[in-house]
């Protein structure tokens, strides 16, 4: 987990962040430096299920929670990356709007 350390304005309203993220996290980018988002684990306040279904329970669903579906619409590619850390394991889903990529 990381935190940030310094953040200044710049003049056409966007903000540098100085960010402190622990080595395994940074290998994680895989040397990506564009496209990055910053998220907080302490924004997700929504709570969800994990679905089990299957032979022995062997496939797993993470279900979107009725809050999150406004407007919602799924036809676009579905990409998925897991992220490690010490105490948490977190799945990130990006998700192409129709036709926008």
């Amino acid at each position: 987990m990381g935190t940030i350390l310094t953040s200044r304005t710049k003049e056409d309203n966007k903000i540098v962040f100085e960010v402190l993220v622990d080595y395994e996290e940074a290998l994680q980018l895989k040397g990506n430096l564009n496209n990055i988002h910053l998220f907080s684990e302490d924004v997700a306040t929504v709570d969800t299920h994990l679905a089990r279904r299957g032979k022995n329970e062997s496939t797993y669903y993470l279900l979107v929670p009725k809050e999150l579906r406004k407007d919602f619409q799924f036809k676009g590619a579905v990409k998925c990356q897991k992220i490690d850390t010490k105490t948490r394991t977190m799945f990130v889903y990006v998700i192409d709007k129709i036709g926008l990529r």
